[in-house]
């Protein structure tokens, strides 16, 4: 059996609940119902629920150690399991990706997100896939700190929907055809 893991990043509680720094809970949050899956259930510093898709165990977490130790989530299932980076999905934020936008990489820097360097720390490389996804563009004159921890506008429900329904798709398209068919489908 194969592992995959998909790590979903934002704060946990109901301050940061659907702000925009959570669009990657958002998006396992749709996996979870569009698969059917167990609802999530805390497991030391996750919340976490998993689902056999074909030949693939697929690993779906929330890490509720805040944004900035998003790493610490992964260290028990990579001792359980033996994942390799390369098999863990982050999906995350983007204030420099419109709003709606996707894009998928096989690796990369941090690019100033403190979830995605705290991942980089826990797997030890930054040769893992992440999803980013559009939050953006921040308005002039905003912090983008508070930008990412403000909610969305009533306007932009609707891309909202669709982007992480889309999300869901790319993921889908990940697991089963692989990353360049995800990219090839979804960095539009």
């Amino acid at each position: 059996m194969q592992h995959r893991a998909l790590v979903g990043l934002g704060n946990p509680g109901d301050r940061y609940r659907n702000t925009r720094h959570n669009v990657g809970w958002m998006v396992l949050e749709q996996a979870v119902r569009r698969w059917n899956a167990d609802p999530f259930k805390t497991r030391g510093k996750a919340d976490t629920t998993s689902l056999r898709r074909g030949e693939l165990k697929v690993h779906l977490i929330k890490p509720l150690t805040f944004m900035n130790l998003s790493g610490q989530a992964l260290h028990a299932l990579r001792r359980e399991t033996g994942i390799e980076p390369a098999h863990v999905l982050c999906i995350t934020d983007d204030f420099a990706l419109p709003l709606g936008q996707l894009r998928l990489r096989e690796s990369g820097s941090a690019g100033g997100h403190n979830g995605l360097k705290s991942l980089i720390a826990e797997l030890g490389t930054n040769a893992f896939p992440r999803l980013r996804t559009g939050i953006g563009p921040v308005p002039e004159g905003w912090d983008p700190a508070d930008f990412v921890l403000g909610r969305f506008a009533a306007a932009e429900s609707e891309a909202l929907s669709a982007m992480v329904e889309r999300s869901v798709d790319c993921i889908e398209t990940w697991m089963d055809r692989g990353a360049a068919a995800a990219m090839n489908g979804f960095n539009r």
